[in-house]
């Protein structure tokens, strides 16, 4: 991997658009970055710019969660390769990219060797709480996900199923900007009724888990179901680092919260977490 340091991406403006799981941000991606006058987005594995996705694949086209939740970070080396490149011969001057928490947001940027992000927009400011609320039952009630990409590009590059096209008018003094979004089932959310086994999840806890800093080993993982949802308990042996244990603590539970919610469409009710320090001598 290339250096970071050494990047010509060094210069590029990066702003993280984040929000949970189902509450509307991919269909407010275009909306923010042309109110910031931001030249790409980064959702879900594409790099879009008004409508036309211009390089990528799409995590929602993935046929099961580990290989979604692996193409939203870029972990496969060609599809990292492949829009790190084009990210090198375009040089955008600012970029979107749109994650469930500050550390997705991160880890993206890092694997695509982008500065970390300076500013963080969230989705209650510009959503409000009917709207994100009206998304989270779509999301729970129809298993439909929105991608900020025109309906023809999504129908070359889309393994799923079509479920609808949207249009958003935007206004602005000097004209008028149209914004395209599909709508569209992922090909692991729409075969049939989908049953999760606990396991599944506390597999994915551990992995977002063991993706944050100064986390030096999982001790132990359980999930449980509860009513309407799920709720998760996690043990973690950290290591001393430039943040306290409790800031640490706070970073798992969101980072795990809204990355397990969105690949699985499951309510997250709670994530406990009890954090042990590591000892230096420990394995």
């Amino acid at each position: 991997m290339r250096d970071g340091k050494d990047s010509v991406l060094i210069d590029v403006y990066v702003i993280a658009f984040i929000g949970p799981a189902g509450t509307g941000k991919s269909q407010r991606a275009q909306y923010v970055a042309y109110k910031r006058g931001v030249d790409l987005i980064i959702d879900d594995g594409l790099v879009v710019k008004k409508g036309q996705m211009l390089c990528g694949k799409s995590a929602k086209a993935e046929r099961n969660l580990v290989s979604a939740i692996r193409r939203a970070l870029f972990e496969f080396p060609d599809h990292r390769r492949e829009v790190r490149d084009f990210l090198e011969r375009t040089k955008p001057g600012s970029v979107l990219i749109i994650a469930t928490s500050e550390g997705m947001a991160r880890t993206i940027a890092k694997n695509l060797v982008l500065p970390e992000p300076k500013e963080f927009i969230r989705i209650e400011d510009v959503a409000t709480p009917e709207e994100i609320n009206q998304a989270r039952e779509e999301r729970l009630r129809a298993k439909r996900h929105v991608i900020p990409i025109s309906h023809a590009h999504v129908r070359k590059n889309f393994a799923g199923k079509l479920v609808s096209h949207l249009k958003a008018l935007l206004s602005s003094p000097d004209n008028l900007l149209e914004e395209e979004r599909t709508v569209v089932n992922p090909p692991f959310s729409f075969y049939g009724q989908l049953q999760i086994d606990p396991s599944v999840v506390e597999q994915l806890a551990v992995y977002f888990a063991k993706r944050t800093a100064q986390v030096k080993k999982i001790e132990e993982v359980k999930a449980k179901p509860e009513e309407d949802g799920v709720a998760l308990s996690i043990g973690v042996v950290l290591d001393k680092g430039p943040s306290s244990f409790l800031a640490v603590g706070q970073q798992l539970k969101q980072r795990i919260a809204s990355a397990v919610g969105y690949f699985t469409g499951l309510e997250i009710k709670r994530v406990d977490i009890l954090i042990r320090r590591g000892d230096k001598n420990e394995a």
